[in-house]
């Protein structure tokens, strides 16, 4: 009876234990999550700069055509 009695306050406090430290880490978590959010990581910028690329590539085609299509249309002209 008396091992039960010491033991049953050790077995209560292992969720006192775990909130505690859940409640410990949580700035430090939140801190990290802002951080991250705040800053780019060479793998976003190298995305990024991919997509800039492709959208500047596109952009260049669609007036090399408009440009042709001119160029055409006047020499029909004439």
């Amino acid at each position: 009876m008396r091992k039960l009695l010491i033991l049953l306050p050790l077995f209560s406090l292992g969720g006192c234990i775990s909130t505690a430290t859940s409640i410990v880490t949580a700035p430090v978590r939140v801190v990290s999550k802002g951080v991250d959010w705040t800053t780019t990581s060479r793998d976003e910028a190298d995305r990024n700069r991919g997509r800039a690329i492709r959208k500047q590539e596109k952009r260049d085609e669609e007036a090399r055509r408009k440009a042709q299509k001119e160029r055409r249309r006047q020499a029909r002209d004439n």
